[in-house]
């Protein structure tokens, strides 16, 4: 009877210390604003509270900010809950790097001292109990102390393998900036991007779907998010014909998104002739994606980078390891696990491409697309295949604001010639045969990125910052519409109101080194208003 209570209380204290903790966190987003003395409600995010005032970032990227005398009851309840938050998030960082600095957690260290309390019951028991009994209770404080430590490792271990730094997935699309932005959370990483590439589109399709490049609006909260805790999944789910035939299954480092590379009809896109040169085509809403992995996009780059991010966390790299040795042996889902132990796929020139199985735990919803997801805007009924077309060549207008694609059908070349104006309205030129047909649709505005490099407008008074995102080194530049006389001080605050930096006067460099990860504001104080713009830093 003895050694049964023994068993039970020793897997009831064992079971409180291998069972683990998960950090969810509220994301970024945009939400409705009841201002006192505003006629209408502020749509925009919250970004920080500060001198009694909160400072709230608008769906077009312009920092606003209120007393906060003059917010609502459930605007100061919320603002409330998220600074709470984020001094939780300061005290407890989840990167690697930070992991490293912050050392054993309490769990941990209460693991540690269960096992060694086993282990000094264990000497005492042999001292003191006789020996025909021992016998019985010595294996049973053995398995005790082995699974403790076995449950202290494997929760680091694993701490460590999940957590990526989102620096290193920032200088995968640093190349690509300003055609992407980036920011992030402890849980996501997000790409905000239109969608369009920088090399020519369509250009070598034989299985024409009669869809045409549209820019998308791929930011705020329909951003790209890819997981920077990745959980390898007890059974990989594959990337085939019955599983994620809809939408992305990875992002680009150009911001351009990546299909599965069969099409929602089942059909391999390469081999059909849907493809262009580089690998991409249009989708039934006249969204720009690759099928196949973007390897022209590993020579862009001086540095070992990965050439995309699969929406499942792990990194997808070109030809060679990250070391820059040559690829090694690919597994059954078409990567393997790199010399620092981390998991990360490869693209090849063959199927499946890219990723035969998604290692990491992904949600599938019901209509086989990986959530969450990023959403494309339609502004017309999707196309049908047009047997026999070639396209030639699709080049984009002078305005900025179309494409002119030129395709060739049993001999003869005909085109297409559309556009948009910046109220959304999209205007179709047919020219088939010579007889023009024209048709217009009403749909969403274009939207414009905020700008990452190499410069940013603080506002009108000609002062300029950047880079934006910054690591080490922020540049201030005054026009001629601004002295620097004028500029009375220069002060940046982190996220939870803190000032991080002043100086008085104007200067033209900053150093920001100490600076950690995150976001901050700027301030310059003028003599006649302060000027503020959000800052970040990498």
């Amino acid at each position: 009877m003895k050694k049964l209570i023994l068993i039970v209380a020793f897997y009831i204290l064992n079971g409180m210390f291998l069972n683990a903790h998960n950090l969810n966190n509220e994301m970024l987003a945009i939400r409705q604003w009841h201002i006192k003395g505003n006629s209408k409600t502020v749509e925009g995010a919250f970004l920080m509270c500060k001198n009694k005032e909160v400072y709230i970032e608008n769906n077009v990227h312009q920092v606003l900010h209120f007393s906060i005398e003059n917010l609502s009851v459930t605007d100061l309840n919320f603002v409330e809950q998220k600074q709470a938050n984020i001094l939780k998030l300061n005290r407890a960082p989840i990167t690697e790097k930070k992991q490293k600095q912050q050392g054993l957690g309490w769990s941990d260290m209460l693991g540690l001292l269960f096992a060694f309390s086993i282990m000094i019951i264990g000497y005492v028991l042999y001292h003191t109990v006789s020996r025909d009994k021992i016998k019985y209770i010595l294996p049973i404080l053995a398995t005790g102390v082995l699974f403790s430590l076995y449950s202290f490792t494997n929760r680091v271990m694993q701490a460590m393998a999940t957590t990526t730094d989102p620096v290193f997935v920032d200088s995968a699309f640093t190349p690509f900036k300003p055609n992407v932005y980036t920011r992030w959370d402890n849980t996501y990483f997000y790409v905000e991007s239109k969608g369009i590439p920088s090399h020519e589109m369509m250009t070598g399709i034989t299985g024409w779907q009669q869809q045409f490049p549209i820019p998308q609006c791929y930011t705020g909260t329909n951003a790209w998010q890819i997981p920077l805790n990745p959980v390898k999944a007890v059974t990989p789910v594959p990337v085939n014909k019955n599983h994620f035939l809809r939408g992305a299954v990875a992002i680009a480092a150009n911001g351009v998104a990546i299909f599965n590379p069969y099409t929602n009809t089942g059909v391999d896109a390469f081999l059909d002739g849907q493809l262009d040169n580089f690998g991409g085509h249009c989708g039934r809403a006249d969204d720009y994606h690759y099928h196949i992995a973007p390897l022209f996009l590993d020579p862009a780059t001086a540095d070992i980078v990965p050439i995309a991010f699969a929406l499942d966390g792990y990194a997808i790299y070109g030809s060679k390891e990250t070391d820059g040795s040559a690829m090694k042996t690919l597994d059954a889902n078409h990567g393997h696990s790199g010399v620092n132990g981390v998991y990360h796929y490869h693209g090849t020139a063959s199927a499946p491409y890219m990723i035969g199985n998604m290692v990491g735990v992904v949600t599938e919803d019901t209509t086989l697309q990986i959530i969450p997801q990023a959403r494309a805007q339609p502004i017309r009924p999707a196309g049908a295949p047009l047997k026999g077309a070639v396209i030639t060549g699709c080049k984009p207008n002078g305005a900025g604001n179309g494409y002119t694609l030129v395709y060739t059908l049993a001999g003869v070349t005909d085109s297409v010639e559309y556009s948009w104006t910046a109220a959304g309205v999209y205007t179709f030129n047919f020219y088939v045969s010579g007889t023009k047909t024209t048709n217009k649709y009403n749909g969403f505005k274009q939207c414009n990125l905020p700008l990452s490099v190499p410069q940013i407008a603080i506002d009108a008074l000609g002062v300029l910052m950047y880079p934006n995102p910054a690591n080490t080194q922020l540049n201030l530049k005054l026009t001629a519409t601004l002295s620097p006389k004028a500029i009375e001080n220069i002060s940046i605050y982190n996220a939870t109101g803190g000032m991080v930096y002043s100086t008085l006067g104007f200067k033209e460099t900053i150093d920001i080194k100490t600076l950690s990860t995150g976001v901050y504001m700027v301030k310059i104080k003028t003599k006649d208003q302060i000027i503020t713009k959000k800052l970040m830093v990498n």
